[in-house]
């Protein structure tokens, strides 16, 4: 018998509702989407479409106003924020275009961050972090501080850090966005590879380079979903709007 996938994430109807003042800016609406364990997604759309909106809610930062989010077959949308909290330390690394590196601190020790955090002995730190810096290219630069490295340096260290508790999925905010052409290809590269390992990754990004090497398509539009499509055919179109949100 075939083993069933579970899918990491499943959003049914979510909508998200900010309130400013007697002002409701409606963020995303009505919006369905379905991710199963290893895919390479990348999201794109204009400033406005909702694009962060559904990444905070997909990584745990922020809830629905309305709909359902379950994360590997458990509805996470009604957690507390400890719960929301444990689910992020545990299941989610993050790459942000800014790297929020802690400017104090080395490679090394900005990689084991979350270790601490998460209790991790000293002697699984430590072999984790030496792992990892070799995974991105950086074992020479453990010792270096942010200031002492390039922004593709800096980025792959913020790579290393969202995998120190080898998380099931890694969200990536414009991790290319502040690089220059041949740090973007660095960082592309290591992305493949982190798919190829198994690794769920999902993209947000205006990186059409990036978007290529993804095998998932979604662009947003006004706070829904106006594409989804495989690299080389299309899955659908709006299919996940209700009719009445066309």
């Amino acid at each position: 018998m075939k083993e069933r996938r579970i899918d990491v994430i499943s959003l049914s109807n979510v909508s998200k509702i900010y309130r400013m003042g007697h002002v409701e800016v409606h963020a995303i609406e009505t919006l369905s989407l379905t991710i199963e364990h290893g895919e390479f997604i990348a999201v794109l759309g204009p400033s406005g479409s909702g694009k962060s909106t559904m990444m905070n809610i997909i990584g745990c930062l922020d809830k629905p106003t309305a709909g359902t989010y379950h994360f590997d077959d458990t509805p996470v949308h009604d957690f507390s924020r400890t719960m929301l909290a444990r689910i992020r330390n545990r299941k989610i690394g993050f790459v942000f275009q800014n790297f929020n590196l802690l400017s104090y601190a080395t490679a090394y020790e900005n990689i084991e961050l979350p270790m601490l955090y998460a209790r991790i002995p000293g002697k699984e730190r430590k072999q984790t972090v030496m792992r990892l810096l070799e995974t991105v290219g950086l074992a020479d630069r453990a010792a270096h501080r942010p200031a002492e490295l390039s922004g593709g340096e800096r980025q792959r260290v913020a790579v290393a850090r969202a995998l120190s508790n080898d998380p099931e999925i890694i969200l990536a905010d414009e991790p290319t966005g502040n690089l220059d052409t041949k740090s973007g290809a660095e960082i592309l590269e290591l992305f493949e590879r982190l798919h190829s390992g198994g690794k769920t990754m999902i993209v947000v990004t205006h990186d059409e380079k990036l978007a290529a090497r993804a095998k998932r398509i979604i662009r947003l539009l006004d706070g829904r979903i106006d594409q989804d499509y495989v690299n080389g055919g299309n899955v659908s179109s709006a299919a996940t709007v209700s009719p009445d949100k066309k």
